[in-house]
């Protein structure tokens, strides 16, 4: 039994948990990612940011392994925070979470190093299933 103990302590220190910063410059939006994060306790959410020049300086600090980014953000909108993120903080992944999701603002979005697009409507049924994708290194992307 001892050593069944101690496996199963190994197992639980080797599951990593994710570091999810999110990005918005509209408070309540936080509040309810939040609500739909907290039920994972695989995901950790470890700040905050209301505009690009903070997610920049915020990933530089607490090196997120996940950002969920708006891309109509004040002073640097989120695909070219999405750039110099991703100089910083190559592993980092990234989600753009958007309520303009035409194809073209997704397609650059995606050039500038996202790996998933969620249109703002579709988060309370996608927003898991995206984490989850793009966390397994497979792209997940709905636009208009």
């Amino acid at each position: 039994m001892v050593v069944m103990k101690e496996k199963l302590e190994q197992l639980e220190v080797n599951i990593a948990v994710v570091r999810v910063l999110i990005v918005d410059d509209f408070a309540p939006w936080h509040s309810l990612i939040k609500t739909q994060l907290e039920h994972e306790p695989k995901w950790q959410i470890i700040g905050s940011a209301l505009d690009g020049l903070d997610a920049v300086q915020k990933t530089r600090d607490l090196q997120p392994d996940l950002l969920l980014m708006d891309i109509c953000l004040p002073k640097l909108n989120g695909i070219e925070a999405a750039r110099r993120i991703r100089e910083l903080v190559p592993e980092a992944k990234i989600i753009f979470l958007s309520s303009n999701m035409h194809p073209d603002v997704a397609e650059a979005a995606l050039n500038a190093g996202g790996l998933g697009c969620i249109p703002k409507w579709n988060v309370a049924e996608c927003l898991v299933p995206g984490i989850e994708s793009v966390l397994a290194g497979q792209p997940f992307i709905l636009f208009e």
